[in-house]
């Protein structure tokens, strides 16, 4: 089947990027040729797969690569345990440090941190964890990476828009930036209300994906649909992104067996054919 035309991007504004973890089973070199095949042209690497990837051939190949699809890796996948209080957190940085190193020799300036933490926490846990902010902050800043604060639902330490506005904006430092993810915001404590909150390009990376119309008590981490699929205001969402200023990528992350276990032509392509009206409509394209 020919490849589809690819699809631009405007100067300033938003563009359909694909996150590997939506084709985790394809692997690196596969997923990307099936992105490209379906017009996309921006991508959000994970690092299993880009570390598998280097470890069989080479960083430079992978630039290649990329570079042959006509393809470009804007942001990654990074490390989990960086902003709560955890044990483990020395070996977070450890493995924040060598990560930054890796995407940044592919070009890449920005990690997405999630906070998937599920303990119980103190007003004193947030003062330390502002200081986490900027600890990570320093790890990142010598390899031109932004680490990004990603709210998880069903956290219990940064589960919400506000909350990581908030710890974004008292850590104050240049290499951690705040992000929204639209199923962790529609789907969780977040209301449409706190897009309100949002300054003038404070946003630094969006995940774009959909609830399913279902409870939400059913809903979990995978339960993700294709944008222009599910139940949230997609529209009003973008309209109100644009508006406080953002620009870049719409990274579609999904989890479905169906779509990592696809084949990931196919599974783009329907992602495209679905969310670029719903980008056009909303004129962010």
């Amino acid at each position: 089947m020919a490849a589809a035309a690819p699809l631009a991007a405007a100067p300033g504004g938003m563009y359909l990027c694909m996150h590997q973890t939506t084709s985790a089973a394809a692997g690196f070199r596969k997923s990307l040729e099936g992105y490209a095949r379906a017009g996309i042209r921006y991508v959000e690497i994970i690092p299993p797969q880009f570390e598998e990837f280097v470890r069989q051939e080479s960083v430079a190949a992978a630039r290649r690569l990329l570079a042959d699809l006509g393809l470009k890796a804007v942001s990654s996948g990074g490390v989990r345990g960086l902003w709560e209080p955890n044990p483990e957190r020395a070996k977070a940085l450890d493995d924040l440090k060598a990560k930054a190193e890796m995407i940044a020799a592919l070009g890449v300036d920005r990690m997405v941190c999630p906070c998937a933490a599920t303990a119980k926490y103190t007003t004193e846990d947030y003062r330390r964890g502002v200081d986490h902010l900027r600890e990570a902050g320093e790890v990142v800043k010598p390899f031109g990476v932004a680490a990004v604060v990603e709210f998880m639902r069903g956290s219990t330490f940064i589960g919400t828009l506000p909350t990581a506005l908030q710890m974004v904006r008292e850590a104050g430092h240049p290499s951690v930036r705040p992000m929204l993810d639209c199923y962790h915001f529609w789907a969780g404590l977040s209301k449409f209300e706190d897009l309100e909150l949002i300054r003038p390009g404070e946003i630094h990376h969006v995940h774009f994906q959909d609830v399913p119309d279902m409870p939400r008590e059913l809903l979990d981490n995978g339960t993700r649909d294709i944008p222009g699929e599910g139940v949230s205001p997609l529209l009003r969402i973008l309209r109100k992104l644009k508006e406080k200023g953002y620009s870049g990528p719409l990274s579609v992350e999904l989890f479905y067996p169906q779509f990592q276990k696809g084949d990931p032509y196919e599974v783009a392509l329907r992602i495209r054919r679905k969310a670029e009206p719903l980008l056009r409509e909303a004129q962010v394209l």
